[in-house]
């Protein structure tokens, strides 16, 4: 994240109720008018209806992609009448049926999926809810929508009831089938309405589109729920997420896109997944754009090993046998399961692919991964974390993306930036696909300035930096490679994970020994600065203190004012701490913590002059504004504090000045942490280095000889 953008995003926490998020659906209505949907309407026409998303929005996207508010009203109104009426629930099938009997023809919406009768040569339908097996359906609609045969189809369908007095014949018969999921839609038009937004704008419109409220997420965590979208947009893209429980990782396979398929990891089979050689009938890869894998973490767990074998062989070469005969398939692979240990412990006992069977805990299955969703990174999901804004109707999306499968954007960084040289092939494949991937998403133009496509090869050599590192735990015969790019001067630019910053000790501990790494481990840990070292601790302060910058990325943990600050203002009488945005009540808490801990640090007998200098807030929450500070000065005044403000409308940079000649420059000012759960309960309330950060940055200067 930019300065610029981390200060505007301050501005913007700082005063309530501002109308931009009001503004950014105000554009998508006018650009992609009829094509987006308000995503909270979803919650409100889905009753008890036991149905994807991506259905419920289908027909929302019928009746009530608009933004007028009677239009909404009456459309949800029409899709909550047409669930009512036509949606088939378990515990109703019997009364549906009878319907259809009555009435002879009647409609209805229902999961279908059709089998093969041999012995009859005719294809038969089963309803998941209404419970009906064996109707004929027309070789037609099979050759027109062959995913019927694997795994099933959401349909809208006219079912007819005719009785015989043949036992043999079935009597309901198909009237008529629409899968629901988009025929046709213009793309040329998506690139050019893509013009109309900026960067942020646009991954906040994705962010909305896959139901999360943009605001509650920082810029890394957006990038993270994009890499989710990935396999929908980059063919044979092998993805791995392995977190905490609650996160949402199998959400997007199973909600968001009707070429997508959920299973779960237990009940995966050769014949189910690749194909059934009794009959030759090709599996789920075959016909689906991703198929997901849930619940695939577990130790224990009893795997195949012929399907493991297999599966590896068509990770990396995107084909199968069928007997003699080899066969290719675009399905991309996601695995998701949960972790049962933080990061730290498995760094330091194992590795962060402990949590995975057995069979699959393989350097030669790991290497074909080409990246690893950090899941411990990811919020658990919250309430307040779904949107109320609009989005793009998800078949629609689901479209584009899958349209974008035949685009390659995977050289575009390469007019700017060069690997490096010892990345091998399968690491090339790795990072190319999840740039291209990224870039599909949010450049779908392929128009990106260098700063942009930066951001988005940083992150995909990240993601597939993770999965290497790793490997090299599980396989010492396996080459470290050193990660990074050149740009066209010849600098290098050598990339970390975060949790290799956040935890340096663990995560070189099992690391292959050889030269390079002996040499790169001598280096400081910090994330993107080669003149960087680690700030000292408490302990350590007759120590020289650290002087330069260091800069610290969005989501790490372990930071704290304590190791962050409290050494470069230990013993100093007078401090003046410069910042425009101590307003909102957890800024105000950020200021406590930070005055806590310097009364806690000095002599009891000690007194510290502290002045704040910031803008007044003139709004209005500018009462509660200013008697949150004299709260502030009150309560400092018990333990030796004296606290001042003075106000400055012409500030704008965040810094803090000691007496004894230290000046840190602070990019982001106190307001360093993102918000946790709010619950008393949670620990990162008590201590900040169980808090996940911003992205931000922090230079530290020392302007005299002082007493430091």
């Amino acid at each position: 994240m930019t300065d610029t953008e981390s200060h505007s995003g301050e501005e913007r926490n700082a005063e309530p109720g501002t109308p931009e998020q009001v503004d950014l659906d105000y554009k998508i209505n006018l650009l992609f008018g009829g094509s987006v949907v308000r995503k909270d309407l979803v919650k409100a026409v889905k009753g008890n209806a036991i149905v994807p998303s991506y259905v419920l929005e289908y027909l929302l996207g019928q009746y009530a992609a608009s933004d007028d508010e009677a239009t909404i009203q009456a459309g949800i109104d029409a899709v909550r009448k047409i669930l009512a009426d036509h949606y088939v629930h378990r515990n109703e099938s019997e009364l549906v049926k009878s319907t259809i009997r009555e009435k002879g023809r009647h409609r209805i919406i229902d999961k279908v999926t059709v089998t093969l009768n041999d012995k009859q040569d005719v294809y038969q339908a089963s309803f998941a809810n209404l419970g009906l097996n064996g109707v004929i359906v027309e070789p037609a609609t099979v050759k027109a929508n062959p995913k019927l045969l694997v795994g099933g189809v959401w349909c809208i369908c006219d079912i007819e009831y005719f009785h015989s007095d043949d036992a043999r014949v079935v009597p309901w018969i198909l009237g008529s089938l629409k899968p629901i999921q988009m025929s046709s839609f213009d793309y040329e038009g998506y690139l050019a309405s893509r013009k109309g937004f900026n960067t942020e704008e646009w991954i906040d419109l994705l962010i909305q589109s896959i139901g999360f409220n943009p605001e509650m997420f920082g810029r890394r965590a957006k990038l993270l729920q994009l890499v989710r979208l990935i396999p929908f947009v980059e063919r044979n893209y092998n993805l791995v997420e392995l977190g905490p429980k609650g996160t949402g990782k199998s959400h997007i396979y199973s909600e968001f896109s009707p070429h997508g398929m959920l299973i779960s990891g237990g009940e995966v089979t050769v014949p189910k997944l690749f194909v059934n050689n009794a009959n030759g009938r090709i599996g789920l890869v075959g016909y689906w754009d991703v198929v997901a894998f849930d619940e695939f973490a577990g130790k224990k767990k009893r795997t195949d090993k012929a399907l493991v074998d297999i599966m590896k062989n068509y990770m990396a070469n995107k084909s199968f046998s069928r007997g003699v005969e080899t066969l290719g398939a675009e399905a991309s692979m996601v695995f998701v399961g949960n972790t049962s240990h933080n990061v730290p412990y498995m760094l330091k006992h194992s590795d962060l692919f402990d949590e995975l069977p057995e069979a699959y805990h393989d350097s030669a299955y790991l290497d074909r991964l080409h990246f690893y969703i950090p899941g411990w990174e990811v919020d658990t999901i919250r309430s307040e974390m779904f949107s109320s804004g609009y989005g793009f109707v998800v078949d629609y999306i689901a479209e584009v993306l899958r349209s974008m499968r035949n685009t390659d954007y995977s050289d575009r960084y390469q007019q700017h930036f060069t690997l490096g040289s010892d990345i091998s092939t399968r690491d090339r494949d790795g990072i190319h696909k999840t740039f291209s991937g990224l870039m599909k998403l949010i450049y779908p133009g392929g128009e990106a300035t260098q700063e942009e496509i930066e951001e988005l090869l940083r992150f995909a050599v990240e993601g597939r930096k993770r999965v290497k590192d790793q490997i090299l735990r599980i396989d010492t015969t396996m080459a470290a490679v050193n990660f990074g790019y050149s740009d066209k001067t010849g600098a290098w630019r050598g990339v970390t994970t975060l949790e290799e910053d956040e935890y340096p000790d663990y995560y070189q501990a099992h690391r292959h020994e050889t030269e390079h790494e002996t040499e790169s481990s001598a280096e400081p840990a910090p994330a993107h600065e080669e003149d960087a070292v680690a700030v000292p601790s408490v302990t350590e302060v007759a120590a020289p203190l650290f002087e330069g910058h260091r800069e610290f990325q969005e989501n790490q943990r372990g930071v704290s004012y304590e190791t962050l600050l409290l050494p470069y203002l230990r013993g100093a009488t007078d401090i003046t701490i410069v910042d425009p945005y101590i307003r909102l009540p957890h800024q105000g808490r950020n200021l406590v913590d930070l005055l806590a801990l310097l009364a806690a640090a000095k002599d009891p007998a000690d007194e510290i002059a502290v002045t704040l200098v910031t803008k007044e807030d003139r709004g209005e929450y500018a009462q509660q504004h200013l008697l949150m500070l004299k709260d502030i000065q009150d309560s400092t005044a018990t333990v030796g504090i004296k606290f001042t403000v003075t106000w400055d409308e012409t500030i704008h940079d965040r810094s803090i000045r000691t007496d004894h000649g230290w000046k840190l420059l602070l990019g982001r000012g106190l307001d360093i942490f993102q918000k946790g759960s709010g619950s008393q309960f949670d620990l990162g309330s008590r201590r900040q280095e169980f808090r996940q950060v911003f992205a931000f940055g922090i230079t530290y200067i020392n302007e005299g000889e002082g007493d430091s």
